[in-house]
């Protein structure tokens, strides 16, 4: 079905037209008439269903709830409780309800993506908010259908242009960390980086990489490595940096979640951190400031993300016309005490 069929243009016509039955047909399901074939209504029920189609009086008596859906892979970093922050502070001044949902790796449903997206036309959410999940196309094209205002926060993976996001300058802020440890002496310098497909982790492997080109430095293969913005990616990568040869200097980790799991497997191997090698973080996390050594760290404004997601869906509620579908905030390096110029041999 084209995308001239949606919802708000939706006619018994054009659904009798997919099925191949009159629009007649079309009406008498609908209305709840018995004088239809049983193979008939369920074709007609099944086309009703995928293009979300309601009659007048349903959408007459639809709940109608001020209420967002947000979805997070999982809620156990700083970074996912920032943005849950802001996004709380303003749905408070905005009269709105949140609807938490913790799914996974995958923002996946056993109901499947059209039944899934007809629950929320059912239960009268505003939309859905999706915080550094992967979302499938067959999602968001239930989505699309239905007319469900939807935001992805740092995605996984880069969403189709018609679909809103919010991110941060991650390009920027990779080469601000790599610039800050440029700047400081070091030239042996690692980066341990998020899920390789992360849109975000390249971004910041490619900030990185731009800022050692620029001083004419050539990116060592055994100095990249790639896992989850989890601690124990930061204990793995460091065990692996610190049996090298020549180990680096310092180090950039893509999320402050790494750079934990760096310094506790630098406690282990008695590594001073910063005399002995440096490290910066990425997200500008309250555990940065509270970890020891204080985490010199790239700051991202999550809450402001968080804001800015919902601020999203009520603009599309009240259907503005919104010139841009991406937001991306500015990113800064917040300096602390784990870093320093690399210790002279």
């Amino acid at each position: 079905m084209d995308r001239d069929t949606r919802p708000s243009k939706l006619t018994l016509a054009a659904v009798a037209a997919e099925v191949g039955v009159s629009a007649p047909t079309v009406s008498k399901v609908v209305n709840g008439r018995q004088d239809v074939a049983e193979a008939t209504r369920a074709r007609v029920m099944a086309a009703l269903q995928r293009t979300g189609y309601k009659s007048p009086l349903q959408r007459k008596s639809a709940p109608v709830h001020r209420a967002v859906e947000v979805v997070f892979d999982s809620l156990n970093s700083a970074y996912g409780v920032e943005i849950l922050n802001g996004l709380m502070e303003q749905a408070a001044v905005s009269d709105m309800e949140v609807i938490l949902s913790i799914t996974g790796r995958q923002a996946a449903s056993p109901l499947g993506p059209e039944a899934r997206a007809q629950r929320l036309v059912d239960e009268g959410r505003a939309g859905m908010i999706v915080v550094t999940s992967a979302f499938g196309s067959a999602q968001l094209e239930a989505f699309n259908r239905r007319q469900i205002p939807i935001v992805v926060v740092d995605p996984l993976n880069p969403p189709p242009a018609d679909v809103f996001s919010v991110g941060a300058s991650n390009w920027a802020g990779g080469k601000a960390a790599a610039s800050h440890l440029l700047e400081l002496g070091h030239r042996r310098i690692a980066y341990i980086g998020g899920p390789s497909a992360a849109e975000c982790s390249q971004a910041r492997l490619h900030g990185y990489m731009a800022a050692l080109m620029a001083a004419g430095i050539t990116v060592d293969d055994e100095y990249v490595s790639a896992g989850p913005f989890k601690p124990e990616n930061g204990v793995r990568g460091m065990k692996a940096l610190l049996a090298l040869e020549n180990p680096p200097t310092a180090i950039f980790a893509a999320s402050d979640s790494i750079a934990l799991g760096i310094l506790a497997e630098a406690r282990r191997q008695n590594v001073r951190i910063p005399e002995d090698m440096s490290l910066v973080g990425f997200d500008g996390t309250p555990q940065a400031e509270e970890s020891v050594p204080p985490l010199t760290s790239v700051s991202q404004p999550l809450q402001d993300m968080g804001r800015s997601a919902l601020s999203f869906i009520l603009r599309q509620m009240r259907g503005e016309d919104i010139d841009s579908r991406r937001v991306e905030l500015a990113t800064h390096l917040v300096v602390r005490e784990s870093t320093a110029p690399p210790r002279k041999s």
